[in-house]
């Protein structure tokens, strides 16, 4: 009986990732690519999303710290963050990615790092 709510507490907390628009769609496509002979794969796959999006983050932050700051650099780095996080559906990161790439875009150093700030958090 506790099992069925535990998985009740799960599904409702799922749902509000997506209803939140934490997650999108392209989570659901990770979930159904779990199956008997690969039950950890959406852990797997996020393990090593998490695991880079630190790195992306910290090779960001390094970047801001040259002078002149690096912006193709950085937008190269913040590109495949973009990538990484809409192919495992970490959708709020990845609009997060988006704003930060405008900003930097436009020059905006110290919007740029609070919006790198922002990312660390999400």
């Amino acid at each position: 009986m506790e099992s069925k709510h535990v998985h009740e507490q799960i599904a409702a907390m799922r749902q509000s990732f997506f209803n939140e628009e934490v997650l999108n769609e392209n989570f659901s496509q990770l979930e159904q690519l779990e199956g008997k002979d690969n039950p950890n794969f959406v852990e797997e796959v996020f393990t090593m999303y998490l695991r880079d999006s630190i790195a992306f983050l910290e090779t960001i932050e390094e970047a801001m710290k040259t002078i002149p700051i690096d912006s193709i650099k950085m937008d190269s780095i913040l590109h495949q963050l973009k990538g990484s996080s809409d192919s495992v559906g970490a959708n709020k990161v990845l609009k997060e990615v988006n704003k930060t790439r405008q900003v930097l875009g436009k020059g905006n150093l110290e919007r740029t790092k609070a919006s790198i700030l922002e990312l660390r958090k999400d």
